[in-house]
Parts: C-alpha cells; structure tokens; sequence
C-alpha cells in the first residue's frame, strides 16, 4: 500500500512538472512578435535582421498590394502594387520594437522614393507596415530619422495588412550553398549575395547617409 502511495506520488509530481514545461514553452511562443518592414531586396533585409539578439526569424515576402498569394515575377512586373517586405519574428522581451524601428531606418535610405540603391521601381521602395500597437513607435522612429539626417525621410508609415512569403527559393539566400548562374558564372547563393549587395551600392550609401550610425554596414 505504501509503495503504492508513493508511486502515484512520483507520477503526480512528473505530470505537474511537465505541465509546468509545457505552460512556460506555451506562454513564452505566446510573447514572440512581428515587424513588417520593406527595405528594397529583401534578400538583404532578412540577412541584416537575423543577426539581431532577440529576433527569432525574418522572413523574405511581399505587403502592401492587392493581389492574393503573388509570385516574385508578377511582384517585379509592377502589377500588385506589393513592395518586396521581410517580417521579422521576435521577442520583445530581448528586443522592443523601437530598437528594430530604429536599426531598420538606420539600414535603408529613406529619403529615396524611388527604390533602394540599384534597385529601382515600385515593388523596392520602403514602407513599416505597423499594427495598431506599433504605429505611434514607427511615427516617432520617422520622426526620429528626418531630425537626425535633416533631410525629409520618404519612408510612409502605413496600416499592416496581409504577408506572403516568397517561394523557397528566396528564403535564406544570403547563406545558402546552392549553385546558380550568376553573369560572373556558377556561384553560391551565399556568394552570389555577397557580389550583388557589393555592386548594388547598398553598404555603400547607408555608410554616407548615417556613418557610424549604419548598424549593418558590411553585412
């Protein structure tokens, strides 16, 4: 009888202890949270913003248009009106939304309505497409970024709405092995990355626009 009792003793204090593992794992996913942002190739975006403590996960995609599920080429074809955008997943306990606001505007050129470095058109311009609960922190990070550059910063602020994440392909492009041809011949993804972020002049404007400022610069 006693050894009975203290098996479902040491049955009972197991199921408490796992429960107490599962409600910590469950509440802890529960505080994770999204930023939307458009920052020109989005292949760039996603590599800057996986390097910062506290985010779990950028994903490359599109916002902001009006069709359902588009493809990367009817995206650049101009007629979605999609910006090429990354969510980034984190956690915001490690990470506060004002931080990421602020290393976003600091990695772009905001004052360029056009695109982004060498990518020019529609579907490479900038945007933060805020929640409700983000919007007054991505106005104060814009107001913040036009007062320290002391030019007019282009960059709207506008309501979030769907994502779509591109097709495998794009994701994780900047340190993907797989070979493709390139106009420089057969490289890897990660070295295809490499050449492109280089030749488009991306690090290369942010360092003149914010100096030491640039959180990315190199990336």
């Amino acid at each position: 009888m006693t050894l009975r009792r203290t098996f479902k003793t040491v049955v009972l204090a197991l199921s408490i202890a796992v429960g107490l593992v599962a409600h910590t794992k469950t509440s802890h996913a529960q505080t994770l949270e999204t930023l939307t942002v458009a920052g020109g190739c989005f292949w760039c975006v996603e590599a800057d913003f996986e390097k910062v403590d506290g985010v779990k996960e950028a994903v490359s995609g599109f916002a902001g248009g009006s069709t359902a599920n588009p493809t990367y080429k009817q995206v650049t074809g101009g007629n979605t009106g999609h910006y090429e955008a990354v969510q980034i997943t984190f956690d915001p306990a490690q990470v506060d939304v004002e931080t990421l606001l602020s290393l976003f505007f600091r990695s772009i050129d905001p004052t360029d309505a056009g695109g982004q470095f060498c990518d020019r058109g529609d579907s490479y311009r900038t945007a933060i497409f805020a929640t409700p609960s983000q919007t007054n922190a991505a106005n104060q990070a814009k107001a913040s970024a036009q007062a320290q550059l002391g030019q007019t910063v282009v960059t709207p602020v506008l309501k979030s709405g769907p994502f779509y994440p591109a097709d495998t392909y794009h994701q994780n492009f900047y340190k993907e092995g797989g070979i493709i041809l390139t106009r420089f011949g057969p490289k890897s993804k990660a070295k295809a990355y490499k050449a492109y972020r280089d030749a488009c002049g991306r690090d290369a404007r942010v360092k003149a626009l914010w100096g030491s400022d640039a959180p990315f610069v190199g990336g």
